[in-house]
């Protein structure tokens, strides 16, 4: 079973989603490295970096082999994510992909049940039910930037996956010997679209780069790999051993409201919106903040104790 998540556990958990909310904003600083190369390098330095720490540490990469392939395999779909992720950024705006990656809270209430042999929640349904509805008002307003949000829903469907199959993960073993294989596996799937990014580049103007050239894109792909990556990754990993994976998805579905607002800190004009972008996004996170409120009222007439609703993944 679970234990109970602390006070601090919450924070930390809202801490690395804002850490997460600034990722889509470093994507758009890194142009015009390409998205797969972001993905490519990021994975690479934080493989590096979850070598070193877990060398200095003298910790065990100890696990079984047939685990290590599911790991690797798990991380191939992170790094498809990731690509998909800045891409969306790119093809719309950062507020639009971060309003998409909303819907993982969707993907999680339909994936999960499948995943986890558990039975369907009406609440979590009901609240799908919201966040679609939300889509439909940014659709109807933001009609140009659709391709963008497309991507951005699809990439929000992995994440719900590969959040989900790493709850079965977290009781086993030490969250950086997880992360450290994923990462791995990560950097083989952003390698394989970086090849494929280059067979199929039909920019005209040659401006694609592939390969970091400045030392501030190498700046920015630290701060993505060791900040973003090497920390909030194996933090948020280790967490879902206090949290269930659609509360943990739930959460991170304020990465919005953390990322728009520093987007429209940093790039100003460009990242303004017309008013039925806000209230679809408004919309869908209404359903990301009623959550726990209605999780505990409905949990309060089906268990005598009254608490949060978990998952039993032993």
């Amino acid at each position: 079973m679970k234990t109970s998540p602390s006070l601090t556990d919450y924070f930390q958990l809202h801490f690395i989603v804002l850490i997460w909310g600034f990722t889509a904003i470093l994507g758009k600083l890194l142009q015009p490295l390409d998205s797969s190369a972001v993905v490519l390098f990021r994975t690479l330095l934080a493989v590096l970096g979850l070598a070193a720490v877990l060398l200095v540490r003298r910790q065990s990469f100890d696990v079984s082999p047939k685990d290590r392939w599911r790991l690797v395999a798990t991380g191939a779909l992170i790094g498809v994510h990731w690509v998909l992720f800045f891409l969306a950024a790119r093809l719309s705006n950062v507020s639009v992909c971060l309003a998409g990656m909303a819907t993982s809270s969707l993907w999680a209430s339909v994936l999960e049940p499948i995943l986890l042999r558990r039975r369907i929640r009406l609440i979590e349904v009901l609240l799908g039910v919201v966040v679609l509805l939300g889509l439909y008002v940014i659709f109807r307003f933001e009609f140009d930037k659709v391709m963008g949000l497309l991507v951005a829903v699809l990439s929000a469907m992995l994440s719900s996956l590969f959040t989900i199959i790493n709850s079965r993960f977290t009781h086993r073993y030490d969250a950086l010997v997880i992360s450290f294989y994923e990462m791995a596996g990560a950097l083989a799937g952003a390698f394989g679209l970086w090849l494929l990014a280059q067979q199929i580049d039909v920019s005209a103007t040659g401006t694609v780069q592939y390969v970091p050239v400045t030392l501030l894109q190498w700046l920015w792909l630290l701060v993505l790999s060791l900040v973003c990556t090497v920390y909030a990754y194996s933090v948020g990993v280790r967490l879902l051993r206090k949290f269930s994976p659609y509360l943990a998805i739930l959460t991170v579905n304020l990465e919005p409201v953390y990322g728009i607002i520093l987007a429209v800190l940093i790039f100003g004009d460009t990242e303004r919106m017309t008013p039925g972008f806000y209230i679809g996004t408004l919309v869908i996170l209404a359903a990301v903040l009623a959550y726990p409120f209605l999780n505990r009222q409905t949990t309060k007439t089906t268990t005598p104790t009254g608490g949060d609703l978990e998952i039993d993944l032993n």
